[in-house]
């Protein structure tokens, strides 16, 4: 079971260094927020459809493959429309907030406090968070605070850190509303999977999943951006990143962790995106420009405490015997 544990945080792991890569793709994209949101959830779902075909045909060479029941077929129905309608409303209300004023940066460490909505919700579903849990989850916290909330500080002092600037910052704007709520739909997102997951295939999920996002995410787009082909098509490559990688194996590794792994714990793993997108940035610009741009010291002291609440939380002290 132990290793299982261990391949899972490993997906969830690597499905956050995609995430928080594909900052790097979407800042690059010139497509609306919709229309980028359509075509990257339809090159997920398409991308996937071979895949669920190489997998269900080794199984029936290996007679492993059994055929969904109409009650198996009911479920997986409501998993794929659930979750893909909640993701795409983290995804439009997150993009609403940026849109109606919300820093990126603050964006980004709102969005995040799923890792502590995620077990608080879990406290009413009856599942157990333990002290070490919410150990992690304040280094977590303050890992993000000072990744996404020190922008533009250039003194390196606990008086800038605190300081009125910063923490006016912190105050809630309406915009952020919607990036709260934004947070907590992803926490919400977070707990579905974790209930679904054990009782249809998660690959098959998300490739549902996403294709219903690609349909209810077209129709916004022929209502509100009128894209175009060309338009597009300038954007073929941030958008076929974030399809394939992103969308479709990033969510799809989160889909079968989440099998095995602690909801609270996966939420904290998937955090990691927010360093990870720090880092990205560093070596795409860096190779691009020729002049990386590193991290500031506040930076760095955040990536290394969210590195040490993911080290902490994984910990496991062997059980004695007498």
């Amino acid at each position: 079971m132990r290793s299982k544990q261990w391949f899972a945080n490993g997906c969830l792991l690597l499905a956050a260094f995609l995430w928080g890569s594909t900052f790097v793709a979407q800042a690059e994209s010139t497509v609306g927020a919709f229309t980028y949101l359509a075509c990257r959830s339809a090159i997920g779902a398409l991308f996937l459809l071979p895949v669920i075909a190489l997998l269900d045909a080794n199984r029936k060479k290996r007679g492993t493959f059994s055929p969904m029941t109409d009650k198996d077929k009911r479920t997986f129905l409501l998993a794929g429309v659930v979750c893909g309608v909640v993701l795409l409303t983290a995804s439009v209300l997150q993009q609403t907030g940026i849109d109606r004023g919300t820093d990126p940066g603050k964006a980004g460490f709102i969005t995040a406090m799923y890792i502590l909505i995620v077990p608080i919700l879990g406290l009413f579903l009856k599942k157990r968070v333990t002290a070490r849990h919410w150990i992690c989850v304040g280094f977590g916290i303050a890992g993000l605070f000072l990744l996404c909330m020190t922008e533009g500080l250039t003194e390196f002092s606990l008086s800038a850190l605190f300081s009125a600037q910063t923490l006016t910052g912190l105050s809630v704007q309406t915009a952020d509303l919607f990036v709260i709520a934004c947070a907590v739909v992803y926490a919400v997102h977070i707990l579905l999977l974790d209930k679904f997951v054990p009782n249809v295939d998660p690959v098959k999920l998300s490739c549902l999943q996403f294709a219903v996002m690609a349909v209810l995410a077209t129709v916004a787009a022929l209502w509100l951006e009128k894209p175009t082909w060309a338009g597009i098509c300038r954007a073929w490559l941030p958008i076929l990143y974030a399809g394939i990688l992103s969308s479709g194996v990033a969510y799809t590794l989160q889909a079968v962790a989440q099998r095995d792994a602690d909801p609270g714990i996966a939420s904290m793993l998937m955090s990691m995106e927010s360093p990870f997108a720090v880092l990205s940035a560093i070596v795409f610009y860096g190779i691009t420009t020729g002049v990386p741009q590193l991290p500031t010291p506040y930076e760095w002291i955040g990536i290394l405490l969210m590195f040490a609440a993911i080290l902490i939380s994984q910990y496991q002290p062997k059980k004695t015997t007498r």
